[in-house]
């Protein structure tokens, strides 16, 4: 009986939020749209090779792993459920912090690779040789998908198409502007290309530099955030580690607690992170 009104209550409680979670529109959306969000953050986040399937399959394991763990710690079926969601979530909350962090690397070094593009065009080389040249000379983090692109270029022998290749592998915001100048270049010529990359190295240059200052001001909120979700369930889950405790928060009041505690700690933490995220530039050539 207890499952019963617990599973109740869950249910009222995703139908209550299901208009924010699935927006009216979203209904009509087909399974391939969903899928290609989730490979869309795949590709962002490096991880392109990784099927959703995979991704999908690892999600449910850390939910049964993090389901297990919680009910041998606690016996109490609420917060196996709650741990569940957790689990199911974190792969997927991985890719976004590790999605993040590669653009964040990235940034600091994309106006080292317009610098370089731009000495070697002024030293006569052609622009496939010169992109293919960032193999060796650009920085470590950027030189695998420009090594992809020098073999590729040399065994097909059209730029075009490598380089978008290359856009797909680097999945990144400046690298589609550096990608889109140079298939311009290539494509209509001109002698503008060392201006505009110079133009937009400062840019972007500039642009790292004032998101990394109000980031380092603003870390706080994040590091608040998580810990103000995460006490409270260390506390929940060492009182459920009582007998006494387990029977309390087993009761139809304890299941109430836990879901409804669950539900306000996923909504201020998102509105946390919200209010000190700062918007990130978006892949208008990707």
């Amino acid at each position: 009986m207890t499952f019963v009104w617990g599973a109740a209550l869950a249910a009222g409680l995703l139908l209550t939020v299901s208009p924010w979670l699935w927006p009216a529109g979203s209904q009509t959306r087909p399974a391939s749209s969903r899928q290609g969000r989730i490979a869309r953050l795949l590709e962002d986040a490096g991880m392109s090779r990784l099927s959703v399937v995979s991704l999908v399959i690892v999600a449910g394991v850390c939910a049964l792993v993090a389901a297990a763990i919680a009910w041998l710690i606690a016996p109490v079926a609420a917060l196996a459920l709650v741990a569940a969601a957790a689990g199911a979530i974190a792969p997927f909350a991985w890719l976004r912090a590790r999605r993040s962090k590669l653009l964040r690397t990235r940034r600091g070094l994309w106006p080292d690779v317009c610098d370089l593009l731009i000495a070697s065009v002024r030293a006569g080389m052609s622009l496939p040789d010169a992109v293919a040249s960032l193999a060796e000379s650009a920085p470590a983090e950027l030189r695998p998908p420009f090594a992809v692109f020098a073999r590729d270029v040399a065994a097909s022998g059209h730029f075009d198409s490598s380089v978008l290749r290359l856009k797909k592998s680097l999945a990144d915001p400046v690298a589609d502007r550096i990608v889109e100048t140079l298939r311009m270049a290539r494509q209509v010529g001109g002698t503008e290309l060392t201006p505009v990359l110079r133009a937009l190295a400062a840019s972007v240059r500039a642009d790292a530099t004032l998101r990394a200052e109000v980031e380092s001001r603003q870390s706080w909120i994040r590091g608040a955030a998580i810990l103000g979700v995460v006490a409270p369930w260390v506390i929940l889950a060492m009182l459920a580690m009582r007998p006494e405790g387990a029977r309390a928060y087993g009761s139809p009041g304890g299941i109430v607690l836990i879901l409804v505690g669950a539900a306000v700690s996923f909504v201020a933490y998102r509105l946390m992170l919200r209010l000190g995220r700062l918007p990130e530039p978006r892949r208008w050539f990707g």
